[in-house]
């Protein structure tokens, strides 16, 4: 009374899974049709989709297992089974490939990072060795007297206080904004080592657990 049942799981299980395996490379030809392995960003991208959608095409080959056992609890390396571990050691060495592009990429990308923030902290700096220099300050006097910030009959020095503050305060702004681009670089520098190349290797180690499942 249950063989019945059990062999249509089998079979929906074995068809489900080949589904998900077959949406993954409908993923990665999407990207490939492009062909610009010259280009870093494509590099990047088509990591990112393999690691990203490669657990889908995971869990599709462990229900074509499941359903294999549940058809054939007995059976040999019969060819389905050939077929999950050649997609599953494809698929491993393909994320073991992406490991060394992902770091090369988090490298650029940190790089430009660290470039982009010494630059705001250059311009903070010289704008901050200006607090000092009378014309500026008589520049920032006089821009404040036209907006009405700095009272026209104020004495000088409580003019000079003024624009002072003025340009700290503006400086402050300009701290926290690098605080705040120093903590999202950190954020997304962690992100792509974690989530990206250690992803990578996590899921490389997990298919070739499938693939030597398919053959045991």
């Amino acid at each position: 009374m249950t063989t019945a049942p059990t062999g249509r799981f089998g079979i929906l299980s074995r068809w489900l899974g080949l589904t998900l395996v077959v949406l993954l490379a409908l993923q990665l030809l999407a990207v490939l049709a492009v062909n610009g392995w010259g280009e870093e960003a494509f590099r990047q991208l088509l990591v990112e989709r393999l690691v990203t959608q490669a657990p889908m095409a995971l869990v599709g080959l462990l229900l074509v297992l499941v359903g294999a056992r549940l058809d054939e609890p007995k059976a040999g390396r019969t060819l389905l089974k050939w077929v999950v571990a050649v997609i599953g050691a494809v698929l491993a060495l393909a994320l073991l490939a992406a490991i060394p592009v992902s770091i090369s990429g988090d490298t650029a990308i940190s790089l430009k990072a660290d470039q982009a923030l010494q630059a705001q902290k250059g311009q903070v700096a010289m704008a901050r060795a200006q607090l000092s220099n009378p014309q500026v300050l008589e520049q920032v006097i006089a821009q404040g007297e036209q907006t009405g910030q700095i009272p026209p009959n104020a004495s000088e020095e409580e003019k000079r206080k003024a624009a002072t503050a003025f340009m700290e305060r503006q400086l402050g702004q300009a701290d926290q904004q690098i605080q705040q681009a120093e903590r999202a670089r950190d954020l997304a520098t962690n992100q792509r080592r974690i989530g990206g190349t250690g992803t990578a290797v996590v899921l490389a180690i997990a298919f070739t657990l499938v693939t030597l499942a398919a053959l045991l």
